[in-house]
């Protein structure tokens, strides 16, 4: 086919080509190429021209022919009509059979259509089947994941929702309702999480509402393995040595098996949490979870330590409803940590304990300022003991409790010797001092059994009613002495690892006691006037040394091995040792300053024109005086103290009476005035020989000599100079006293003619 541009005559000669060909050649092909060669060179026109003159020339060819052979046409024609008639016919019947063909043709084409579409349907029905039925299975797996969600099997549900969505929802990924539950898959899983974190939160909210019973329950339990403990050291005493929580207490008591968290009482179900743990892990969101769990029993921690705490009740019901909920809390965590892995590290743990117990103590150490009872310190250290004993078979440390418990006792010993210092007041303040009166043998006992007393004799010995030497305080202060000694040591008898503090603060504070509240106290009443009174404290400060002793004693067999060794000694001991002194020094200040008032009374007429027979008043006055603390006040005393304090009275009498002649007041002695002297020194010698110490006789030496020396009047010098005579007669008096004594005495010839005139003198103004 030519591919070039149509030329001038190409039309022509394109026309002629087509005319010559056949219409196996394709002629119709050939005319439409040509008119678009034409059309393309514009020569459309000459196309048209070449045509119509073929046309033409084609024309007047068959006129020719026509004209020529005009029979044989029409016969032709003829013929040809004829066959045409029969053609027709012919065509008739085909176009009917051709007809009745085709209507078998269209129904069979329209079965075979139906056929055919009948097996699409077929194919279609079968494919939409087994869509239908994955659509159905997904769907009835997806609503499984509900019924299971419903049935709170968080897990299952989880599991059922990873198959569907990695096996099932594959299958049917052509279809939009795989789109649409592929799209719900992550809010179904966030919605698996949500119900498992609120089946969580309802478990929690219960554990924490069930946290005290469960730390009741605990702390119960720990005072059934302490009673069973003790029966163990009662029956065998090498257990002492092993305390509760050991390993040997532990194997010894392993037959007694019980769990806190599952028993009759309460049973503490761990399902929600590790399905929860569970989820959140095939979730990969356990990092998350872990975190939000911290921190919700980290909130939960904080509600836990609000609950208010007033330690100055009696039962203490609000300190045990604190450490009980702790202890539960402290015990979940524990379980939790060991039964699921991973969600609570044992650091986690640790330092959740180490705040709760920092937060308790702060509690605590606030409410304890307003505590000033040592009894309601002693159920609080109760309560703390039980709570660090069931903790620490729990594996918490429990260090910070136990410097809290140190502070604990610091308190309890300050308000113990508050206490006792108050009764010790009050018991001094209120004694009689005088000898205790005891009825009967019973009541005696009862005093010995609670008092440092040796009677020096047995009980079947004695007489009742009796009088015991010290005074009431004496007993009534060894039996404060010794509640506040077991009082002490009731903090130590049940968890508290300060022994050795508790024997130093016992020491000092007992001392300090002793010391301020019962020897100052008794010293500072010798300011008394009343011998009876001086005397009783006297004899009670010496009781009072004697239980020091047996008190140091005491504490050094009750104190710990872990104190210090070596011997305990009170302040207080050698306090009431040297203000024994004090007391008899006051004593004899007491009597000698009655000695002096009796003998200030003393009205001797030196001058006197007669001699007298009977003593002075006030010699009887002094004897009396000395008979009767003799025979009742210092009755009590020791006989060596008791003779010591008479020695010095009469001694002090005895220098007394000597100093009266010698006083400047005194002018001059006669012979009579020297006789009323020696009429009183006879009488006195007398009562002192009445009491058979010859002893006490030395006394009187200095004053005998005296009235010696006055008696012979000058004519002593001589013997008074003589060294062998005068260190046998006068060797008390010095030579000072015996010069001033012979210038005062007086001749009896001038004694008598003076006598008369100064009698109405000396009795105006009071000369002797």
């Amino acid at each position: 086919m030519p591919s070039a541009v149509l030329g001038r005559d190409e039309p022509v000669k394109a026309v002629e080509k087509i005319v010559r060909s056949s219409p196996e050649d394709g002629y119709v092909d050939q005319v439409a190429f040509a008119i678009k060669e034409a059309e393309q060179s514009n020569r459309t026109l000459q196309l048209v021209q070449s045509l119509s003159q073929l046309a033409d020339e084609r024309e007047a060819d068959i006129q020719r022919m026509c004209n020529s052979h005009h029979q044989e046409f029409v016969t032709s024609v003829d013929h040809l009509l004829r066959t045409r008639e029969g053609m027709v016919a012919l065509t008739s019947e085909i176009l009917n059979l051709n007809q009745k063909i085709q209507i078998s043709t269209e129904k069979l084409a329209e079965q075979k259509k139906a056929l055919v579409d009948a097996r699409g349907v077929r194919h279609n029905i079968d494919e939409a089947t087994q869509s239908l039925k994955d659509c159905l299975e997904v769907l009835r797996l997806a609503n499984h994941v509900h019924e299971l969600r419903d049935k709170k099997n968080y897990y299952a549900a989880l599991t059922a929702l990873a198959e569907l969505q990695n096996v099932h929802l594959k299958e049917i990924t052509n279809y939009k309702i795989a789109e649409l539950i592929q799209k719900s898959v992550p809010a179904t899983q966030r919605d698996v999480a949500k119900d498992v974190v609120r089946e969580l939160n309802e478990w929690l909210h219960k554990i924490r509402e069930t946290s005290q019973f469960i730390g009741e329950l605990a702390f119960y339990h720990t005072s059934l393995r302490k009673a069973r403990h003790e029966e163990r050291m009662e029956k065998l005493a090498s257990s002492a040595q092993f305390k509760l929580n050991s390993a040997i207490e532990l194997v010894s008591d392993e037959t007694e098996d019980f769990d806190v968290l599952d028993n009759d009482e309460v049973q503490v179900d761990f399902t929600p949490l590790f399905d929860c743990v569970h989820i959140h892990e095939e979730l990969s969101q356990i990092d998350k979870f872990r975190l939000e769990y911290a921190m919700t029993r980290n909130e939960q921690k904080k509600l836990l330590l609000r609950i208010p705490v007033d330690l100055t009740e009696v039962n203490q019901t609000s300190l045990s409803g604190l450490l009980e909920s702790i202890a539960g809390f402290a015990i979940i965590e524990r379980a939790t940590q060991k039964r699921a892995n991973g969600l609570r590290s044992p650091s986690d743990v640790e330092d959740l304990w180490d705040s709760m117990c920092r937060s308790a103590v702060n509690v605590m150490s606030e409410a304890l300022n307003r505590v000033d009872s040592a009894e309601s310190l002693l159920k609080i250290k109760g309560l703390i003991a039980l709570f660090i004993q069931t903790m620490d078979g729990w594996d918490y440390s429990v260090e910070a409790l136990d410097s809290f418990l140190l502070n604990l006792f610091e308190k309890y010993a300050e308000l113990l010797k508050k206490k006792c210092s108050d009764e010790f007041q009050a018991i001094v303040l209120a004694d009689d001092y005088m000898p205790m009166p005891i009825n009967d043998l019973e009541e005696y006992d009862k005093l010995v059994h609670v008092s440092w007393y040796d009677p020096g004799k047995g009980r079947e010995e004695l007489d009742f009613p009796c009088v015991l030497p010290f005074s009431q305080m004496y007993p009534l202060c060894c039996i404060e002495i010794r509640n506040f000694l077991n009082q002490f040591y009731f903090f130590s008898d049940d968890h508290f690892e300060h022994s050795s503090i508790i024997d130093e603060t016992l020491r000092k504070s007992l001392d300090e006691l002793l010391l301020e509240k019962i020897c100052e106290p008794l010293v500072e009443r010798l300011q008394t006037q009343y011998l009876g009174q001086i005397v009783q404290i006297l004899i009670n400060l010496e009781h009072f040394e004697t239980a020091c002793e047996e008190l140091e004693q005491l504490l050094i067999a009750a104190r710990s091995s872990t104190s210090s060794h070596g011997p305990i000694t009170f302040n207080a001991t050698e306090a009431f040792r040297s203000h024994k002194k004090t007391a008899e020094k006051r004593i004899f200040e007491v009597v000698n300053s009655k000695i002096d008032a009796l003998i200030e009374t003393a009205d001797y007429n030196w001058m006197a024109y007669r001699s007298h027979t009977e003593p002075s008043n006030y010699m009887q006055e002094l004897t009396r005086y000395l008979s009767d603390i003799m025979s009742s006040t210092l009755l009590g005393l020791p006989t060596d103290i008791s003779r010591l304090i008479y020695f010095d009275a009469l001694s002090h009498a005895a220098s007394r009476i000597e100093a009266l002649p010698l006083s400047d007041d005194v002018k001059r002695i006669n012979v009579n005035g020297a006789n009323a002297l020696a009429v009183d020194v006879s009488y006195l010698t007398d009562f002192i020989l009445s009491l058979n110490d010859k002893i006490l006789l030395e006394t009187f030496e200095g004053l005998q000599q005296t009235v010696n020396l006055l008696k012979a009047g000058k004519d002593a010098q001589a013997e008074f100079q003589d060294p062998v005579i005068g260190n046998k007669k006068y060797n008390r008096i010095t030579l000072d006293q015996a010069s001033k004594l012979w210038g005062k005495i007086v001749d009896p010839l001038q004694s008598h003619t003076t006598m008369d005139k100064l009698t109405n003198l000396s009795s105006r103004f009071g000369m002797k």
